[in-house]
């Protein structure tokens, strides 16, 4: 293995730990702004108010 494979291979990891920084976040935070749209309508529901 020569030293531009070490170089692509570490690139590569560097891109792959990126890309799931950017991508894991988001999809946290949708289901968290999901849970939170559903429980303001259970809540809305129960009380007998419109959302």
């Amino acid at each position: 293995m020569s030293y531009l494979d070490y170089v692509i291979g570490a690139y590569a990891v560097f891109a792959a730990f990126l890309a799931w920084d950017f991508v894991v976040p988001r999809i946290r935070l949708a289901r968290t702004r999901r849970a939170i749209r559903l429980r303001a309508r259970r809540d809305a529901t129960r009380s007998g108010t419109p959302a």
